[in-house]
């Protein structure tokens, strides 16, 4: 499920909880599913409990998750209207990086093979 990579740029807590996003919004994980808990996660991941805990902490500020005090942490629900703010705010994200892609001089082509290559993924075809 989630696979630490020791070599990225990005920090263990930062990949952490960039995977669990992805696996929320795919919808491998449901609203009000239970996580593992940071113990279970660092366990299997082979980190400090204290980085699974700043990627949950994280998480629950972003609203990806909830906890309940003595149970667990768990996935939120997301609302029609939390849903449409996170699309204009990832859209407006996009928007930027790839300006800044035309400005260092990417060619178009590449943009377009490169979402494309995500639809791919995602679909589960490549």
């Amino acid at each position: 499920m989630i696979h630490p990579d020791y070599k990225s740029g990005k920090t263990l807590h930062e990949q952490i909880e960039d995977e669990i996003k992805r696996l929320i919004v795919s919808g491998a994980w449901q609203a009000d599913e239970q996580l593992p808990s940071v113990r279970e996660l660092s366990v299997q991941l082979t980190v400090n409990p204290n980085t699974v805990q700043r990627a949950y902490k994280q998480l629950e500020q972003d609203g990806f998750i909830y906890s309940i005090k003595g149970k667990g942490n768990f996935v939120a629900a997301v609302s029609h209207e939390d849903g449409k703010k996170r699309r204009i705010e990832l859209q407006t994200a996009v928007r930027e990086a790839v300006k800044e892609l035309c400005f260092l001089g990417e060619e178009e082509q590449v943009l377009f093979d490169l979402i494309h290559s995500i639809y791919e993924e995602k679909e589960g075809t490549k």
